[in-house]
């Protein structure tokens, strides 16, 4: 499945809106939306999930370096709306505190 991504910065938040399966074919145009907002000054950077159905580890890195990227410039990364079974993964792997995770 293709993975769409947009984003729209709202004051110093950048939101950023993906849709579609996150996994090792396209974990980079995450890397590079997510890296792109930091790069922009966001003081807050919320990628939401609403709309993605899997991860795999390759998109777990992907945001777990983000976040440690983000808290290095005195940003945060938040995952907002995660469906269940990839916030499930998240708590299991232990990364859903780095993720600020929000229902």
């Amino acid at each position: 499945m293709a993975l769409e991504i947009s984003s729209e910065i709202i004051d110093t938040k950048a939101i950023i809106c993906i849709e579609g399966e996150v996994d090792v074919s396209n974990a980079s145009e995450l890397r590079d939306a997510l890296d792109t907002a930091l790069a922009d000054g966001a003081k807050e950077v919320e990628a939401d999930f609403t709309e993605v159905a899997y991860i795999d580890s390759t998109g777990i890195g992907v945001l777990v370096g983000a976040a440690h990227r983000a808290q290095e410039s005195g940003s945060v990364l938040v995952v907002a709306n995660p469906q269940k079974n990839v916030e499930r993964v998240f708590t299991l792997l232990g990364v859903d505190k780095d993720l600020n995770v929000r229902k």
